[in-house]
């Protein structure tokens, strides 16, 4: 069965209410759409979510980490032939109309391979989540260094989530889209590849990114927004900052340590 759009969830332990709301903001459509659910928590208490005939839950114990689960997915739209498939964050919720009006961009202009909306808090302040290509300094400071030295290496950091461009003006070839909500090609996905399984999290949407736009073009398009709740786990538990430095080191081991510094 051809589908427009599907898209994928990948869940672990969330907080139900939440994820309702996303679910429910995606089906709130008139295209022909399948949602997958790949829950990779311990228990499949998660599958009272499958409730609708366009939802297709699966329990994921082993937890491959975030990209792998998604290539499940991924796989499952290549075979269903669907036209787009929409990476999407758990802590995500949106407007009836939000994902027509960003298909219609992508509809008339083929070019394009990936597209990230306007993302803001739920408070509608902006998230600044395109990036130039990240580089192990960047990552370093961002996640580690201390405020008052952060605020030394202010400009070079705003820069690095594009801080100097306007992001109520739409943006071209981003290198470094946030994997919150990756709006893709799925034709794309036969020539690049699905995301590196060997990242467990983090870093696979700039890896993921970077390799779409060496075969096509890039967008943030801000005439559509999404609401972003972004729990910031790198910056509060260890145990996510390790992880980040697991993904840095698989990333930057493929693309070169010292290319594209600032």
């Amino acid at each position: 069965m051809k589908y427009k759009i599907t898209s994928c969830i990948v869940m672990y332990d969330n907080n139900v209410e939440m994820l309702q709301k996303c679910i429910a903001s995606f089906l709130n459509t008139n295209f022909k759409v399948k949602l997958f659910l790949i829950d990779n928590s311990p228990t499949d208490y998660l599958k009272i979510l499958d409730k609708d005939d366009r939802i297709e839950y699966r329990h994921n114990p082993s937890n491959p980490g975030f990209g792998a689960a998604h290539n499940i997915a991924i796989q499952e739209a290549l075979n269903c032939d669907s036209e787009y498939h929409i990476v999407l964050n758990p802590d995500i919720y949106f407007e009836k109309g939000t994902v027509e009006g960003m298909i219609d961009f992508m509809d008339k202009n083929k070019e394009f391979g990936q597209l990230l909306p306007k993302v803001t808090y739920p408070s509608e302040e902006i998230q600044y989540l395109c990036k130039r290509n990240p580089t192990f300094f960047d990552l370093f400071a961002r996640g580690f260094m201390p405020n008052f030295l952060k605020k030394i290496f202010k400009k070079r950091l705003d820069k690095y989530e594009y801080k100097d461009h306007d992001y109520d003006e739409i943006m071209y070839d981003i290198p470094y889209l946030s994997g919150c909500f990756m709006l893709i090609r799925t034709s794309v996905f036969k020539t690049v590849g699905f995301f590196d399984d060997k990242i467990f999290m983090y870093l696979e949407d700039a890896d993921l990114t970077r390799r779409i736009l060496e075969v096509s073009r890039t967008v943030y398009y801000p005439k559509e927004r999404i609401y972003h709740h972004f729990a910031k786990l790198t910056h509060k538990k260890l145990k996510f900052k390790w992880i980040t430095i697991e993904s840095a080191f698989i990333y930057f081991k493929k693309w070169g340590w010292f290319k594209h510094i600032i």
